[in-house]
């Protein structure tokens, strides 16, 4: 996952964003957590020359130049304010007012970024929680003091804006979020609206903050004794090793006690995601959209079409998500399949990945971009810009974020599977884009969209899974690595979608004037896990008590963000086969994705480069894909009989 964001968020990280908006942020997936001494040495180490702990003295010194910073920011919000009534004098008047917001911007930016990577590696410290609450009240301090900027640039108008932009080439580097800002005029409040609004925001959308810490640190997790008389706390991290274990019946336990756990907090959770649910829906209907998702979407002028196309064809090709789930029960050896069966990989292989290897196999699957991409890669992953291991208080998943004129930091929690590498894969994705778009982008157009940032991250996990197919070294291997492409195929298409939908159907429900609780999404959620896994058809067993699955989907708190992993999932298949086979320029055609940073509207700028997510044609590629990949495993499988 990625943290760059641009367009109305006025491209601070969304590292940054989650802590001005209360929003949790969302993890790729949980990682498994290390375990005895393995654990113990893979800690973070607290000494500033520690190899794989980020080092964040290139944002600040020391806490105290972080608190001299905000204090600094918050002093300038008041000549912020001041600029009102001032665009429209001319030209020189408005590139001054937006150069300021800009220059705020990025210092937030940086402010942001520190206080979200010092919350993210130890949840429970409460300076870092401090921090993170002050970011939320300077990020509504910001918005109260610019609420004012956008309504203004609608009553200067068009045509005079236009004519600014034209007169005066210092506004060019701004000319993205001005026009922008001049599309939304239906959408755009008064004045004195737009401040009410940004005032309150904190309180509006702190549900997922008090979620993050509700699961993170307050919940006390359970403890269970596995057969060998193995105890392991069923936390996060704990479930998530507990449920790729090759015994079923560990599996099973750690499904019944995680969730059973997660079952307590229905109604709170409950509760938490509907104010959530609700604060979107009445903020579609202040800004005159028809519906939720439409307002998310427009965001970014993304079009409705996208994200109803995407669920429809995902359940036109649940077949193809059958099939698998048969592949998947025909090479565990089960009688039957179950939910707790989804995560063990279906083929196992004796091997390591320790971090090192993990860059070096990374920097092999992603030569076919090319000689600069290397180079910059290589930099990247041998620079103290990662945190690698778990450790307590740490939050399970991965992200990666990014400070102008800086460079990207990776969260990790590497765990020397081969999981682990394609995570390090997907997150120097968007790593590389980062440096790539701010390298050629100036700040105000650097930042790239959600909607395009998986792009680079699941083109990287299918070059690498190709990388290592081509490389193995026998026929086990290659169904290991084939079987982990299907894995990634299914979680990130038919996962993210079926997530997609349960945004929606939730948010639909709230737009009906229904009621929704946590009892009534246990509903929503079984009905889909039923559905998508093929439970009336008899491919695989959905417990009710694993409903609650909905609880631990932190994503959830920034609606209408999963579907993107599902649409990017099927444009980086394009762009990978294209990538492969296409020579230089199909390479320089997906890099120029990746340098137009937030130059572009997201679902055009792919268009134009010829996937069109608007319709099925990528999606029914994709299914095509995932069905050949299955054609390669059978035919291995046949090979071995012989």
């Amino acid at each position: 996952m990625t943290t760059r964001t641009a367009r109305r968020t006025h491209l601070l990280g969304a590292a940054a964003i989650a802590l001005l908006t209360g929003l949790a942020l969302p993890a790729l997936a949980a990682q498994p957590a290390a375990s005895g001494a393995a654990a113990a040495a893979q800690a973070p180490d607290a000494r500033p020359d520690a190899p794989y702990v980020w080092d964040l003295t290139t944002l600040f010194k020391t806490p105290e130049a972080w608190e001299a910073e905000r204090k600094a920011v918050a002093a300038e919000l008041p000549a912020l304010a001041a600029l009102k009534g001032t665009l429209g004098k001319d030209a020189a008047s408005l590139r001054k007012a937006m150069d300021a917001m800009s220059a705020v911007r990025l210092r937030m930016e940086r402010l942001g970024v520190y206080a979200s990577a010092q919350f993210s590696t130890d949840a429970r410290d409460t300076a870092a929680q401090e921090r993170a609450g002050l970011m939320r009240q300077l990020g509504a301090d910001l918005g109260s003091a610019t609420a004012w900027l956008a309504p203004e640039i609608l009553d200067v108008g068009a045509q005079k804006i236009e004519g600014f932009i034209k007169a005066d080439k210092g506004l060019e580097k701004h000319a993205v979020e001005l026009r922008d800002t001049l599309r939304q005029a239906p959408h755009t409040l008064s004045k004195d609206t737009e401040a009410a609004l940004a005032a309150v925001g904190p309180a509006m959308y702190g549900a997922g903050n008090t979620y993050q810490l509700l699961t993170s640190s307050d919940i006390a997790w359970p403890t269970v004794k596995l057969a060998d008389g193995t105890e392991v706390k069923l936390n996060q991290i704990g479930y998530s090793k507990l449920r790729e274990s090759p015994d079923r019946a560990v599996r099973k336990q750690a499904f019944d006690v995680f969730w059973k756990a997660y079952g307590q907090y229905t109604s709170t959770n409950g509760s938490l995601l509907a104010n959530r649910i609700q604060a979107g829906v009445s903020m579609a209907k202040l800004r005159k959209y028809e519906s939720a998702a439409a307002a998310s979407l427009d965001q970014n002028d993304i079009p409705v079409a996208v994200y109803k196309t995407l669920v429809a064809e995902a359940n036109k090709g649940l077949p193809t998500l059958h099939r698998y789930l048969k592949l998947r029960q025909r090479l565990l050896g089960l009688p039957d399949l179950n939910y707790y069966d989804i995560y063990p990989p279906i083929v196992n292989l004796d091997r390591k990945f320790g971090i090192e290897e993990a860059k070096t196999l990374t920097l092999g699957a992603t030569k076919p971009l090319g000689d600069e991409y290397q180079q910059m890669l290589k930099e990247a992953v041998d620079g103290r810009w990662m945190h690698v291991y778990p450790a307590e208080g740490k939050r399970p998943g991965a992200y990666q974020t990014g400070v102008y004129g800086v460079h990207p930091f990776v969260f990790l929690n590497h765990q020397d599977n081969f999981d682990s590498v394609s995570t390090f894969a997907h997150e120097w994705g968007h790593g590389m884009h980062t440096k790539l778009a701010d390298k050629t982008q100036p700040f105000e157009t650097a930042g790239y969209s959600l909607f395009v940032a998986e792009v680079a991250s699941t083109t990287n996990e299918i070059l690498l899974a190709d990388y290592m197919m081509e490389n193995a070294a026998s026929k086990d291997e290659q169904i290991f690595y084939l079987g982990h492409l299907l894995d990634t195929l299914r979680g990130t298409f038919f996962r993210q979608t079926m997530f997609a939908e349960f945004e929606l159907r939730t948010h639909e429900a709230v737009e009906r004037g229904e009621a929704l609780s946590g009892k009534k999404m246990n509903e929503i959620y079984c009905d889909l896990l039923k559905r998508y896994h093929g439970d009336a058809e008899g491919v695989m067993k959905i417990d009710p008590a694993y409903c609650a699955e909905w609880q631990m989907v932190n994503h959830f708190y920034r609606p209408f963000y999963v579907y993107q992993y599902a649409t990017s999932i099927a444009a980086a298949a394009y762009f990978a086969g294209q990538i492969e086979t296409g020579g230089d320029k199909a390479r320089d055609t997906y890099l120029s994705v990746l340098r137009a940073g937030g130059s572009q509207y997201p679902y055009q700028l792919l268009k134009a480069k010829g996937v069109d997510l608007a319709t099925p044609v990528p999606y029914q590629a994709l299914l095509k894909r995932m069905n050949d990949t299955m054609d390669q495993i059978e035919a291995l499988l046949d090979e071995k009989k012989k």
